[in-house]
């Protein structure tokens, strides 16, 4: 009688784990440009000499990825327009809606700064907190990118390294502007 270790091959086992684990590369790619947009925004709403208003700051970042998320998704749906024969499918509401991680990407930022709202801290601090949670969590989806493509794990830090540097450029330009 074989025993069901002898049925079950562990490299397939392991290999439909690590598919179904796999985010799609649209959910990388979202996530990336959610936390650029975040940090971008979160630099940009935070100016020098004016009142602080974090609860209006987080509502315009949380508003611009929507925005954006629809806009992206909405271009998917041009481009298949464009290829196909126009016609109105669910699979074009789906490439609206595959957009999430863009929005879920950002809610962090929305958080800290509502965070400053319930006088936890400074604006200011809620931006410097957000801006080095995003850089932070730029380095996570570079690595997890690269670890998802099959590299190893030097080159995935390097990966997230780059995807980091990113998150740094924004905090020198912030940090140069005011």
């Amino acid at each position: 009688m074989s025993d069901r270790a002898d049925r079950v091959r562990p490299e397939n086992v392991a290999r439909r784990w690590i598919e179904w684990r796999r985010p799609p590369e649209q959910s990388l790619f979202s996530g990336v440009y959610g936390l650029v947009l975040a940090s971008a925004l979160v630099a940009a709403l935070d100016a020098t000499g004016e009142k602080a208003e974090p609860g209006p700051d987080a509502l315009w970042v949380l508003l611009t990825a929507l925005a954006s998320g629809a806009a992206h998704g909405y271009a998917h749906v041009i481009a298949q327009r464009a290829s196909d024969d126009g016609a109105a499918t669910t699979s074009r509401l789906r490439s609206v809606l595959a957009e999430w991680p863009l929005v879920a990407a950002v809610l962090p930022t929305v958080g800290i700064l509502l965070a400053a709202v319930a006088g936890w801290w400074a604006e200011a601090t809620a931006v410097d907190a957000a801006l080095l949670f995003n850089t932070v969590a730029l380095f996570g989806w570079g690595a997890w990118a690269a670890r998802t493509a099959g590299h190893g794990w030097p080159s995935s830090c390097r990966a997230g390294g780059l995807d980091m540097l990113i998150g740094l450029v924004i905090i020198g330009a912030n940090a140069l502007l005011k």
